[in-house]
């Protein structure tokens, strides 16, 4: 019998094929096993579990980067297991700290502390001049303090003296449940005789690190075989899609299309969210492939650059927390994990608002009531306006009603038609007069036109915000939708199945019936009439608005609508008689959101007791008017309209806000959150006054003169004059007149002065 010889050749030839085939059925044991863990959980991630929250520096959109403050704040805010990030910079001796950059002139003090210790360095092969790390040693960053990052947020805390801290500080003093290390120039300091790895397996012996990223592929083929399999998670850090990866010459563009290679020395990958939802003119493409793709290649996907006081795509109409939905649910895929300067917001978007659907139940009670309609994503007082706040979920949708020469009454936000159409570049921008009793200077006002003409004019959205924060609403649509009648918006509003109820706002019917012989309250009752609203079989509540206490009266005594008193002024306080005197005429009321919490400097003061005593003295409370750009927001809401919503609702206990975003205060209705017995901290409302008990004391805003008391004298009025017969005259407009006022002010004077009328136009187009 013959035997084969063995041949040690052919012997490990086999072996290798073993190795090769049980690593192969490993790796589709393991699929099948994710696979089927991710067909029982709702979510599209790798695993199937929640999307991780990573905060970048801490809570760095409010405190600065890196500090221990921010750091700490996280636990405070957020999920329990969020993730704090450091980013790994190394001293001149080699010790590791959590700084946002290599280069520190941006995030700390460092040029006023050592104003001549800066140099020149090839970074990432261009020549930088600035204050390096690895020029300090640690005892020399003992003086140096940190500062906001990003120019645009508030300096109040800069002036706190955050040091900065070792990665062992924030190890220790915390003790974080996961600790991430992102480590961005790995191959700067190893030219500078400092090694970032040497660095690594010291530190991972006291500290442990759980997620370990960098944008060069040759750091991870370094340290991958030195770290134990127990080892922090590798994550492959893509930087923009033309920038060149510094070990293999290729653009991360290039390498994003090949994640096998990935692969092979990393378990995830973190792209900016660019790669994700590509965005064009600032408005969203349709979503890549990537997730799904890196998912199929069995790496995880981290998504970066997410912060709410940016200025993110429209598609979000400034909602933050939309913009992570759009990440976690939409549907086709959801992240692993994102890295956020706002941690609180993330938290709440995966664990509150996720997988809602479309039919999730109502957990809270108030009315969301729009502000000519969802006037943030279109022109105000719109059709399409309309119909997206009956989409977006408005309880009720509002009308401000304006009437025209011809006595027809319509819906606009202002009686001056230049703040929301384009009638100063129409052919009747020669209408213009100025009404002392409306405005100070020249405007175009409803009553000059007549109903036929201003359906020509195209609305305008209106921009609160683009002239001091450069704040723009979706520009595609800026001139989107047409104006609609009184009676065209109460047949839109009974023709849904899902309104509540309708809000008129009835203002300067004094002035209209007086000077321009046009009767609102009437014109606003024969409108209820005809499309049938007084008919007492219907359930549709008709909400009649008015800051003047003698509309509603005129109301009362003419329906049985709703009546709403709107105090515009902030309040600190209100008389138990203006109460009474308000209940007389009034079955709910208006206040602003700085008569509920108090503000300086965009900074909560405190919260008054208004809702409660007038609640207690059963007034039901709206509050006007809630915005979603952050800048709308005192910072103790975190730049999230979601949070300010649950501190006025959950906190001070509102029954409706008024708002110009539905889609965001009808969707808060719904979170899984308001129902738990123990609600998490991002869904706890926020401490008026809190965080200026840590703005540094030179920092603190002057003290403000305390808002006003609102009186029995602010309430009463005399009741509305009778309507004025209207002379026939050949002009549409205002007619010039000589006659003096009490005040001894001219009653109406036209004007057609182009050079005052000029500046007018000027500064409406710059809206």
């Amino acid at each position: 019998m013959t035997y084969m010889r063995y041949n040690p050749t052919m012997h490990g030839l086999q072996h290798s094929k073993f190795l090769l085939l049980a690593l192969l059925l490993i790796q589709l044991l393991l699929s099948t096993q994710l696979v089927a863990q991710r067909s029982k959980s709702p979510w599209q991630t790798l695993t199937g579990d929640a999307p991780r929250i990573i905060a970048r520096g801490g809570f760095s959109g409010l405190l600065p980067d890196s500090s221990l403050d921010a750091y700490s704040f996280v636990g405070q805010t957020s999920v329990p297991d969020a993730v704090l990030w450091c980013d790994l910079q190394l001293t001149k001796e080699a010790i590791g700290i959590c700084f946002p950059d290599v280069k520190m002139m941006n995030a700390s003090n460092i040029q006023e502390v050592y104003p001549k210790r800066t140099n020149s360095y090839l970074l990432n092969g261009v020549p930088t001049q600035d204050w390096f790390t690895i020029d300090f040693s640690l005892k020399d960053l003992k003086s140096v303090f940190l500062i906001r990052g990003i120019l645009s947020r508030s300096n109040a805390f800069d002036g706190n003296s955050y040091t900065i801290s070792t990665v062992q500080d924030i190890a220790t003093q915390l003790k974080p449940q996961s600790f991430w290390l992102n480590v961005q120039h790995d191959a700067f300091y190893a030219q500078h005789n400092l090694s970032i790895s040497s660095f690594l397996l010291s530190v991972s012996k006291t500290v442990t690190v759980n997620y370990l990223s960098s944008p060069e592929v040759d750091f991870f083929r370094n340290i991958g075989s030195r770290f134990e399999r127990k080892g922090p998670k590798f994550v492959f850090r893509f930087l923009e899609k033309d920038d060149v990866e510094v070990s293999t010459n290729q653009t991360y563009g290039s390498l994003a299309g090949n994640l096998t290679f990935i692969k092979t020395f990393a378990s995830g990958i973190l792209v900016p969210k660019s790669y994700i939802w590509p965005v064009e003119s600032q408005y969203l493409l349709p979503h890549t492939s990537v997730v799904q793709d890196a998912h199929k290649a069995g790496l995880e996907v981290y998504a970066s650059g997410f912060a709410n006081d940016f200025d993110i795509a429209y598609n979000y109409s400034f909602d933050p927390l939309a913009e992570y939905l759009s990440f976690v649910d939409n549907g086709d895929f959801s992240v692993d994990g994102l890295l956020s300067d706002f941690p609180l917001t993330a938290s709440s978007a995966v664990d509150c608002f996720s997988h809602l659907g479309t039919n999730a139940s109502t957990q809270v009670d108030f009315l969301v009531i729009s502000k000519n309609g969802a006037s943030g994503d279109y022109p105000g007082c719109t059709d399409l306006a309309y119909s997206k706040a009956i989409k977006d979920g408005a309880d009720v949708i509002d009308c401000s009603l304006q009437m025209s020469s011809d006595g027809i009454p319509f819906c606009l936000s202002s009686i001056d038609l230049g703040e929301s159409t384009n009638v100063v570049q129409s052919p009747y921008r020669n209408r213009s007069a100025t009404v002392p009793e409306l405005k100070s200077f020249p405007g175009i006002y409803s009553f000059s036109l007549a109903w036929s003409e201003i359906q020509t004019l195209r609305p305008a959205i209106e921009n609160p915000y683009n002239k001091d924060f450069n704040l723009f609403r979706n520009p595609r649509e800026r001139s989107s939708g047409k104006l609609v009648s009184l009676s065209d918006f109460l047949n839109l509003a009974k023709n849904s199945s899902t309104l509540v109820g309708v809000l008129i706002s009835v203002e300067n019917a004094s002035y209209l019936r007086e000077k321009q012989g046009l009767d609102s309250v009437k014109a606003a009752l024969d409108s209820l009439t005809e499309a049938g609203y007084s008919n007492k079989a219907t359930t549709r509540r008709v909400m009649i608005q008015s800051t003047n206490s003698s509309v509603l009266v005129d109301f009362k005594k003419q329906s049985r609508y709703e009546t709403v008193y709107k105090v515009e002024e902030a309040i600190r306080d209100i008389l138990d008689s203006a109460i009474e005197d308000i209940k007389k005429f009034a079955d709910a009321i208006v206040i602003t959101k700085t008569s509920v919490f108090p503000s300086t400097a965009s900074f909560t003061t405190g919260q008054t007791n208004l809702v409660e005593r007038l609640q207690k003295l059963k007034l039901p409370v709206y509050v006007d008017v809630f915005q979603n750009e952050f800048v709308s927001q005192p910072y103790d809401f975190f730049s999230d309209a979601t949070v300010e919503i649950n501190s006025h609702v959950t906190g001070a206990g509102i029954d409706g806000a008024i708002t110009e975003f539905p889609l965001t205060a009808a969707r808060y209705k719904r979170n899984t959150c308001l129902t738990r017995k123990d609600p998490p901290p991002y869904m706890i409302p926020v401490q008026p006054g809190g965080l200026l008990t840590i703005v540094s004391p030179a920092s603190l805003p002057p003290a403000e003169a305390p808002n006003p008391v609102f009186t029995d004298a602010d309430v009463i009025e005399p009741p509305l004059p009778p309507v004025t017969a209207r002379a026939p005259t050949t002009t549409t407009g205002p007619q010039t007149t000589g006659e003096k006022a009490p005040n001894g002010q001219t009653r109406v004077t036209l004007s057609l002065l182009l050079s005052a009328f000029a500046t007018l136009l000027a500064s409406l187009l710059l809206m």
